[in-house]
């Protein structure tokens, strides 16, 4: 008889009666919770145990959440949800450029953040589940010198080490590909990746293609393959091959 391992979160929150207050709900719904008050603790937990989604609050002592995210994000796909204040629109750009899968401000509706974690849960277990069954039959798109591997979020190229796409990036860059020669909007390809609730700001878009731009070597003044469409949205300009 196999045996299900129940999820887990690592909640790092320096705030006590918060941190106790998520750590008892999400025990509560049958969670695995490991609980850190700062960057150190929280990098402890993290190489010590294995952890399905990490709750971070950005204002912690030590280093900021910011720094956290880029840590946490090279050596691991792990879920990450950034936990920032109203104020902070400039932390929730900066995080999801580096890497955080989702946030939500304070304060916040625990039922939702539940309900968010346990989405990226299921969401990142299907990716790996899809990479396990697919590694030698996924579909690919290819495009000039690269290829994207379908349902495995991994672009790679000839002579370089294969690029893990996080899941904002990968549902956008599919989005583009399958549109292909036509101009989307933002709130057209909000709502085709179908997470407009993920992407409450044009802003989110601009950054993420800019992430993409990056990780491709495209030159946004001269760009081979993401075109932006002045006043309009943006464009998959390069030729597109499926296989």
């Amino acid at each position: 008889m196999t045996t299900v391992s129940p999820p887990s979160v690592l909640i790092v929150e320096d705030e006590p009666a918060s941190l106790n207050m998520l750590a008892s709900y999400f025990e509560a719904e049958n969670f695995l919770v490991y609980k850190a008050k700062n960057a150190q603790e929280a990098e402890a937990q993290f190489d010590a145990k294995s952890v399905d989604v990490i709750l971070l609050d950005i204002k912690i002592p030590g280093k900021t959440g910011l720094e956290l995210i880029r840590d946490f994000r090279a050596k691991s796909n792990v879920g990450i949800i950034l936990v920032t204040q109203k104020k902070d629109p400039v932390d929730k750009i900066v995080g999801l450029e580096l890497g955080a899968d989702d946030y939500v401000t304070k304060p916040y509706n625990a039922r939702e953040l539940l309900v968010r974690v346990k989405n990226l849960i299921s969401r990142i277990k299907l990716g790996a589940s899809q990479q396990k069954n697919n590694v030698d039959d996924a579909k690919l798109v290819t495009f000039a010198e690269w290829t994207l591997h379908l349902g495995r979020r991994l672009l790679s190229k000839a002579g370089q080490e294969d690029i893990q796409l996080t899941e904002g990036e990968y549902k956008l860059l599919a989005t583009l590909i399958e549109n292909a020669g036509q101009v989307l909007d933002r709130d057209q390809i909000m709502n085709r990746m179908q997470r407009r609730d993920w992407f409450p700001t044009d802003r989110t878009i601009d950054v993420l293609i800019a992430r993409l731009r990056k990780k491709l070597g495209d030159d946004r003044l001269q760009p081979r393959f993401i075109n932006t469409a002045h006043g309009t949205g943006y464009i998959f300009v390069a030729e597109v091959v499926y296989q």
